[in-house]
C-alpha cells in the first residue's frame, strides 16, 4: 500500500473517534433540551429576573400652622464598581475624595480593592441558594442599578483564579446631597454611581423633641409621633418586576409588573411652634437659674384638650439622637407621661370639687383646721401638719386658697374612702391619659394610687393633700383641665389631622370627652377658689397678671429619698389656667429637685414654678391675643381675682 494512504486500522480508529464525539454531543443535547430542560430554564429565568424597589417618601410632621417639624430629604448613597474603573480617571480621584469628605488614601484603598475572600456559607443556605433568589435593587439615578446593600461591598458568585470573589459594589458615602451628586456625575468617573434614598431630618432640632420622636438609621421609627403615627407616615414602597441583560441592566420591554410607590401621609399636630419656643426658652431659664434634676412644662387649650406645647428638661437634638451616650439616654424620655411625682397641694382640687359636687358642703362651709386628731369611722386619725396654723374655723374657699392640709383631709372624710377614691379616678389619676407619645425609652405610666382596700389608717388624711398618690405631669395637667373645661375630663390631643400626599385632609381629630366629673356649676365654683390663690391677699399674689383672671394652685412636695420624706429635696409645681371664667390656656410647670439653687435652699412652688407660669402667660396673651374678661355690664375688669 502506498505511503500516501492511512492504514485501515487508522481509518477505523478515526471513524470511531468522530462517531463517539457526535454521540457524546447528541447525548449532551438530549440532556440539555429534554432531560434537564426545565431545571436549566428555571435557573436562567431566575438569573435574568429582578425586582426593582422604588422607595416611598415618608410623610412630613407639621405643627398646627404648617411649620415643618420632621421631613424626608432626598439623599444619594454613593458607591463604586471597582471592576469597571478606568486608569485615565485616576486624576479625578482627589477631587471626588474632597467632594465626599473622604481621605484620598481611603478612597484609593476602596477603588483598588477589587476582590475579597469567599464568605463562609450562611446558616440559611449556600451562596448558590442566595444567587438563585430574585435580585432586588433600588433605582439608581443613572442607567445602571446600584445594589441595595447596607454593608461595604457586594460580590459576585463567580470566583477569580486566586479563589477570591470580585467586588461589584463598595459604598463610599450614604449622605451625598443632590447638588454634590450632580457635580460627581460631571466628573465622569466610570463605575461611580449612586441610589436615591430618603433621610429623615428635623429642621428645629430640639423643638418638641419628646413629642415628635425620630426615625433611626435603620429606618425604624423609634419614638414619639414618628412611631405612633408610622402607619400614616411611612407610605408604601413601589416595585418593578422584569428582566435584566448580561450586564445587569433592566430590559424594559420584558417588565411584567409595575407598582408605583405611594408617598406617606403628613401628620398635622396640635402643637404651635411659637408656643413651644416660649416653653423651651422658659425651661432653659429654669435650668440656668435652679439647676434642677428635671422639669416639665405643658400648655394646652382646656376647651378642646389640644396640647399647644410640651417641653421637658433635659432635652436632646433629634438629628443627633445616635450621639447620646448610653448613660445619658434617659434624656430621651418624655417625662410628662413617663415619670411620676407626688402632686402635693395641686391635688386638693379633687377633695374640694368632689365634696361640692356631692352637695356635702358649700364654698362657705366652715371647718376647724386647728384639730390635731379627728375621729373618723370610730377611730382617732392624726391630722397632717399645716404650714400656717388656723386658729379659727375656715371656709372651703379658704381651704383651697390657703392650702390647708387638714381642711382637705376633712373634706375627704366627708366623702368617705370609696367615694373619694372614685372621684380621684374620675379626675384621671391611677390610669393612663391615652396621650399617644411615650416612646421606646419609656411608655406612659398610669401613676400609682392604691384602692381603699389597701389603705392604712393615715391614707384618708394624706392622699387629699397630694401624698400617698403618684401622678405624671400630664395627669395633673388634665385633672386641672377638668375645672377649666367646665367639669369634663378631656383626652389630651396632640394630632390635629392627617393629610394625604396632595394635601387633602383624610382624617380630622376633635375634642374627646372621656366623661363628666363634676357639674359645670361646681367647676366654676372651684375656679373662683383657685383665683383666690393669686389674689392680693393670696399666697401666690406675685404671679397675678393685671387685668386677667388667673386660677391656679401651687404645690410643694417632699421627695421620698431612701424610703423617707426628705426636707432637702422637693418637687415644686404650679398648675392653673386663665381667664378663669372663660379659660383659653392651661399651663402646668413642674420642677424636680431644684433646692440647691432655690431661695433659702427650698424649692417652693410659689418661688420656683409659679413665676414661670406668669412669664409664659404674659407672652401667650400677646401671641394668642387673649382678651381680658369683663364682668356683666362691661364696666368692671377682674384683676388677679379681685373685682375692681
Amino acid at each position: 500500500m502506498s505511503r500516501g494512504f492511512a492504514s485501515n486500522y487508522r481509518l477505523v480508529l478515526l471513524a470511531v473517534g468522530i462517531t463517539g464525539c457526535f454521540v457524546g454531543v447528541g447525548v449532551r443535547l438530549v440532556h440539555l433540551h429534554v432531560i434537564d430542560r426545565e431545571e436549566l430554564m428555571a435557573g436562567i429565568e431566575k438569573a435574568r429576573r429582578q425586582i426593582v424597589v422604588e422607595h416611598a417618601r415618608r410623610g412630613d410632621i407639621l405643627d398646627r400652622n404648617g411649620s415643618i417639624l420632621a421631613t424626608s430629604r432626598s439623599m444619594i448613597v454613593l458607591g463604586v464598581d471597582p471592576q469597571v474603573l478606568r486608569p485615565e480617571d485616576q486624576a479625578k480621584w482627589p477631587e471626588l475624595a474632597q467632594m465626599i469628605g473622604m481621605p484620598l488614601g481611603e478612597l484609593r484603598r476602596i477603588f483598588e480593592t477589587k476582590t475579597r475572600p469567599v464568605r463562609a456559607k450562611a446558616a440559611t443556605g449556600s451562596s448558590e441558594d442566595a444567587q438563585a433568589r430574585f435580585a432586588i435593587h433600588t433605582p439608581s439615578t443613572e442607567g445602571k442599578e446600584a445594589p441595595a446593600v447596607e454593608d461595604e461591598t457586594e460580590v459576585e458568585d463567580r470566583l477569580e483564579a486566586n479563589g477570591e470573589q470580585p467586588i461589584r459594589w463598595a459604598k463610599l458615602s450614604d449622605e451625598v446631597t443632590e447638588t454634590t451628586y450632580a457635580k460627581i456625575q460631571a466628573l465622569g468617573i466610570k463605575g461611580v454611581y449612586g441610589n436615591r434614598v430618603y433621610r429623615r431630618a428635623y429642621p428645629h432640632k430640639t423643638l418638641a423633641a419628646h413629642v415628635v420622636g425620630f426615625v433611626n438609621k435603620a429606618g425604624t421609627p423609634a419614638a414619639g409621633i414618628e412611631r405612633y403615627a408610622d402607619f400614616y407616615l411611612r407610605g408604601r414602597d413601589g416595585w418593578r418586576e422584569g428582566e435584566r441583560d448580561g450586564k445587569g441592566r433592566e430590559v424594559a420591554q420584558f417588565r411584567t409588573r409595575d407598582v408605583p410607590a405611594s408617598d406617606g401621609y403628613s401628620v398635622i399636630l396640635t402643637l404651635d411652634s411659637t408656643v413651644q419656643h416660649i416653653v423651651d426658652n422658659e425651661l432653659a431659664r429654669i435650668a440656668d437659674t435652679f439647676k434642677p434634676e428635671k422639669a416639665t412644662i405643658i400648655v394646652s387649650d382646656p376647651r378642646t384638650g389640644e396640647i399647644l406645647a410640651l417641653g421637658n428638661y433635659p432635652n436632646y437634638d433629634l438629628n443627633a439622637y445616635n450621639t447620646i451616650p448610653r448613660h445619658r439616654q434617659h434624656v430621651m424620655r418624655n417625662l410628662a407621661v413617663t415619670d411620676m411625682y407626688e402632686p402635693g397641694s395641686t391635688f386638693k382640687i379633687v377633695a374640694a370639687a368632689a365634696a361640692l359636687n356631692e352637695r356635702l358642703v358649700t364654698a362657705g362651709s366652715l371647718f376647724d383646721c386647728s384639730l390635731d386628731v379627728v375621729d373618723y369611722r370610730g377611730r382617732a386619725r392624726r391630722m397632717p401638719r399645716d404650714d400656717h396654723p388656723f386658729r379659727e374655723p375656715i371656709s372651703v374657699h379658704d381651704i383651697i386658697k390657703f392650702s390647708s392640709n387638714r381642711g382637705a383631709a376633712q373634706l375627704a372624710m366627708r366623702l368617705g374612702d370609696e367615694k373619694f377614691y372614685a372621684y380621684a379616678r374620675a379626675f384621671g389619676f391611677g390610669q393612663r391619659t391615652e396621650f399617644p407619645v411615650g416612646g421606646e425609652h419609656g411608655p406612659e405610666t398610669p401613676g400609682m394610687m392604691a384602692s381603699p382596700a389597701k389603705w392604712d389608717g393615715l391614707t384618708i388624711t394624706r392622699m387629699p393633700m397630694g401624698h400617698s398618690v403618684a401622678a405624671t405631669p400630664m395627669q395633673m395637667h388634665m385633672a386641672m383641665g377638668v375645672i377649666a373645661s367646665g367639669g369634663v375630663l378631656l383626652r389630651p390631643q396632640v394630632i390635629r389631622e392627617i393629610r394625604d400626599a396632595s394635601g387633602e385632609v383624610v382624617y380630622r381629630y376633635g375634642r374627646v370627652e372621656k366623661h363628666r366629673v363634676v357639674s359645670e356649676e361646681v367647676a366654676k365654683t372651684v375656679g373662683k377658689m383657685l383665683m383666690g390663690v393669686v389674689a392680693p391677699d393670696g399666697p401666690a399674689k406675685e404671679i397675678a397678671i393685671p387685668n386677667y383672671q388667673v386660677a391656679g394652685k401651687t404645690g410643694t412636695t417632699q421627695k421620698i429619698i431612701d424610703g423617707r420624706y426628705s426636707t432637702r429635696h422637693h418637687v415644686a409645681s404650679f398648675v392653673g389656667f386663665f381667664p378663669a371664667s372663660r379659660p383659653q390656656v392651661a399651663i402646668s410647670v413642674i420642677v424636680d429637685n431644684a433646692d440647691a439653687h432655690a431661695p433659702n435652699g427650698v424649692a417652693y412652688g410659689r418661688t420656683v414654678a409659679a413665676p414661670s407660669f406668669k412669664r409664659i402667660g404674659e407672652q401667650l396673651i400677646q401671641y394668642l391675643d387673649i382678651k381680658p374678661v369683663y364682668e356683666a355690664g362691661g364696666s368692671n375688669i377682674v384683676m388677679g381675682g379681685v373685682h375692681r
